[in-house]
């Protein structure tokens, strides 16, 4: 029943920010591509540029199932790392380890992911780490702990059960599914991450 609620949550959030942010999101809003209700396919009035900035900033949020507090922190770094604002924060945000935990292919959903983090199945370089914020750096291994790799959800990752709802891995990652083992070769490149967002709208969003 609670896993049912959540479902449906997600539904709701993803149709309202216009993103499916998991797989059953995505087939119910292929299904039915507009809004509830009997003025779910009225012509909406056009949003502000605060609305339209905001609703940026809560969609990059929401696909990496982060908190507004995190969000800021990571926003802060980026603003004062060398480059683009915008790119320096989808790179930084990428480079978590429940991010990269999605990507390699051992969960089907960033929260799955995250709960992976937290329950302490997941290692860098051998050391079990059960911070989903946690930033990888280039060159460390990401893997599923040992003990936990005869689970049925990892054995199912494993044999590639979930590539069919995932962007193909990006180039920044070397997988080695079958083994459960996934290298971050470089930093991310905000062109090659899988995420929809026009960035530069979430700089104006902070920078107002």
């Amino acid at each position: 029943m609670a896993n049912n609620t959540r479902a449906r949550r997600k539904v709701r959030i993803s149709r309202a920010l216009g993103i499916a942010l998991t797989p059953k999101a995505e087939k119910y809003m292929e299904r039915r591509p507009y809004g509830p209700g009997q003025h779910g396919r009225a012509r909406k009035k056009q949003d502000s540029d605060y609305a339209v900035r905001l609703r940026e900033k809560q969609r990059l949020r929401a696909q990496y199932g982060i908190r507004e507090a995190q969000m800021t922190r990571v926003f802060e770094e980026a603003r004062r790392t060398a480059g683009l604002t915008g790119e320096n924060l989808v790179e930084l945000l990428e480079s978590r380890l429940d991010s990269l935990v999605l990507r390699a292919g051992f969960a089907r959903t960033i929260a799955q992911a995250r709960q992976l983090v937290v329950h302490r199945h997941i290692t860098v370089d051998g050391a079990r780490v059960d911070r989903p914020s946690f930033r990888v750096k280039e060159g460390q291994t990401i893997a599923v702990h040992q003990r936990s790799e005869t689970m049925v959800p990892f054995q199912l990752a494993a044999a590639g059960a979930h590539r069919d709802v995932l962007p193909t891995v990006p180039g920044y990652l070397n997988v080695k599914l079958e083994s459960l083992q996934a290298s971050l070769v470089r930093r991310p490149k905000r062109s090659e991450v899988p995420v929809t967002c026009e960035e530069n709208l979430v700089v104006e969003y902070y920078a107002r």
